[in-house]
């Protein structure tokens, strides 16, 4: 906790501090039930505690983080909260990948072909597969033209990081997915909006399935 990352910039506000903040637990270097310490991450980033002490307040309030005695820590979600969690993203993004099949522009579709070629070297590598498929997802986000749906996606997007494993570790389930993309992305370039949207369900649903039976895996 104590090396310094270079972020490229200093931090200036505590908005800076909160997306790099976010950054850390979205890329999973702390991550559920993991300490939050002020003068650590101060560190860490290279400035004062007070917008680490902001950002963190913001964090705590929006439920990111949680208080565990006098200490912050990553939040986690509970097995209702994971399905509930679910239930909305299934729905906003297969919202999105409708409003792509309507409104994405040809080199939009291009790049998401290009994304998904790509993202074929990394089948044997989860860590890697899941940031990929991150990056597939809020392709398809943008392509939906809709700056509301976007904002809502993110903070989805946020709640997924307090999710401690991707499913994407499960055996097999890297090609699955890959090819589930596939579909949603086949769907989109041919322009239609109800096969896309029900691609995007299906990928979901069966990504929740998957995590279901990992963490079940866990207690047996």
């Amino acid at each position: 906790m104590n090396k310094k990352i270079s972020t490229g910039s200093s931090v200036q506000n505590p908005g800076d501090a909160y997306e790099l903040i976010l950054k850390i637990i979205d890329d999973g270097l702390i991550g559920p039930g993991g300490r939050l310490v002020e003068s650590e991450l101060a560190e860490r980033f290279g400035v004062s505690r007070t917008p680490i002490r902001e950002a963190l307040k913001r964090l705590e309030t929006q439920g990111v983080v949680t208080r565990d005695g006098r200490s912050l820590i990553v939040s986690s979600l509970d097995h209702d909260q994971l399905g509930e969690l679910y239930v909305v993203r299934a729905t906003l993004e297969g919202l999105a990948a409708r409003l792509a099949a309507m409104h994405a522009a040809r080199e939009e579709i291009s790049v998401l072909r290009e994304l998904l070629e790509r993202d074929r070297d990394l089948v044997d590598n989860a860590t890697a597969l899941a940031r990929a498929n991150k990056r597939f997802h809020h392709q398809i986000h943008l392509a939906s033209h809709n700056r509301y749906l976007i904002q809502q996606l993110v903070a989805v997007h946020q709640a997924m990081a307090l999710v401690a494993t991707t499913s994407l570790a499960a055996e097999g389930r890297g090609e699955q997915a890959l090819a589930e993309h596939e579909a949603i992305l086949e769907a989109i370039a041919a322009r239609r909006p109800d096969e896309a949207d029900a691609a995007m369900h299906a990928h979901l649903s069966q990504a929740y399935e998957t995590r279901l039976k990992l963490d079940a895996g866990k207690i047996v």
